[in-house]
């Protein structure tokens, strides 16, 4: 039996399914949720909503406002549950700050796959014609980062079954 992981990081490019996933795991297990989107700055987000692909510099404040929110969580015992695009490892680094119990659950799924949902997705800053820069800038999690690889084509129900019954985890 796995150990229940204080944070859940479920990553992935724009359009895999991370806050469908991640919000309907946090109600399920009555943890904390967070979605990463809200920490970007309105800078990031124009720029984003431009068709601008962010740069490093640009995500590091974002990417240090969601591993204090983690911290925020860890201190007053509460585990929580992120989604979060976390494409590269560095940044998976970064959200983790080398804590080993905070996993990552991959929403892995080809282009054709995700941009046809994000061909019909509305009211998101984030344009279809960015996809392409996240799949560029993504780098998938290695064996040595433990991730959970989840195929985007599993209905979103099926993968928070599977997610809770692979580490153990209950309401209790």
């Amino acid at each position: 039996m796995a150990t229940a992981p204080h944070a859940i990081v479920v990553m992935g490019v724009s359009g895999s399914g991370k806050s469908t996933v991640a919000s309907a795991l946090a109600r399920r297990l009555d943890r904390e949720f967070a979605e990463a989107d809200k920490f970007h700055s309105a800078g990031n987000i124009a720029k984003m909503s431009e068709g601008t692909p962010l740069t490093d510099e640009d995500r590091e404040p974002w990417l240090d406002a969601i591993a204090h929110w983690i911290d925020a969580q860890r201190a007053k015992g509460r585990p929580c549950i992120v989604a979060c695009s976390a494409l590269k490892r560095a940044y998976r680094h970064r959200l983790s700050r080398g804590h080993d119990d905070v996993r990552f659950v991959y929403l892995q799924g080809s282009f054709d796959v995700v941009s046809k949902r994000l061909a019909v997705r509305t009211g998101h800053y984030m344009p279809l014609s960015l996809l392409q820069s996240q799949y560029d800038t993504l780098e998938e999690p290695g064996r040595e980062e433990k991730p959970i690889i989840v195929s985007v084509e599993r209905p979103p129900e099926v993968i928070v079954d599977d997610l809770v019954e692979m580490f153990a985890l209950r309401k209790d």
